[in-house]
């Protein structure tokens, strides 16, 4: 099973927590399966028809500007912020998450658990 950087995130935080989290992706090639996007992207599409998408700002633009007929207006900005690409976990990074795979795919679903069970309040 493949890390990425963020599960040694989140690794770490649940270590900080005490929490378990459980980790869903949807699998590659099914992003039709996340029903936010797909009762969206109907709306979005119908919004820019007949618009140039020349840039990130008008696109921008025609998302925020989308509604639906039962009043759900979409919001929208754009991340300009750089994110790392390309950093490797390593095996002794991966040997340290305490990560227990989920029995339905647990290539995609499992719990990240802490460490140690942390005392208190958070």
């Amino acid at each position: 099973m493949a890390v990425a950087p963020l599960e040694t995130g989140v690794a770490e935080f649940a270590d900080e927590t005490g929490l378990s989290i459980a980790v869903c992706h949807f699998p590659p090639g099914t992003s039709k399966w996340n029903k936010i996007e797909h009762r969206l992207f109907s709306f979005i599409s119908s919004n820019w028809r007949g618009e140039s998408l020349r840039d990130y700002e008008t696109i921008v633009h025609l998302i925020a500007k989308t509604t639906t007929a039962k009043g759900l207006k979409v919001t929208c900005r754009l991340d300009r912020r750089k994110y790392p690409i390309g950093r490797k976990v390593s095996l002794e990074e991966m040997k340290r998450i305490n990560l227990h795979p989920d029995k339905f795919h647990g290539e995609w679903n499992y719990v990240i658990r802490p460490h140690h069970k942390r005392r208190g309040r958070i």
